[in-house]
């Protein structure tokens, strides 16, 4: 079984944005639960095929404090 590793960001705009690593899949959506069935349904098209793949989601948060 594939897997497909998304690499996940807070969007300056709001939401998140998602891209797979090694792939041509790119997504988008305002909120978490929008965000996995947006990728779910990338995903979907991106092959079109019927073979069931293993899709993990990498959140990245990028944060500088000062002390």
């Amino acid at each position: 079984m594939q897997e497909i590793i998304f690499v996940i960001n807070e969007s300056l705009e709001g939401g998140y944005e998602a891209e797979a690593i090694g792939l041509s899949i790119f997504t988008e959506a305002d909120s978490w639960d929008d965000l996995k069935n947006n990728i779910i349904e990338s995903v979907s098209c991106h092959f079109d095929d019927d073979v069931k793949r293993i899709v993990r989601m990498h959140f990245v948060k990028d944060e500088v404090l000062t002390a």
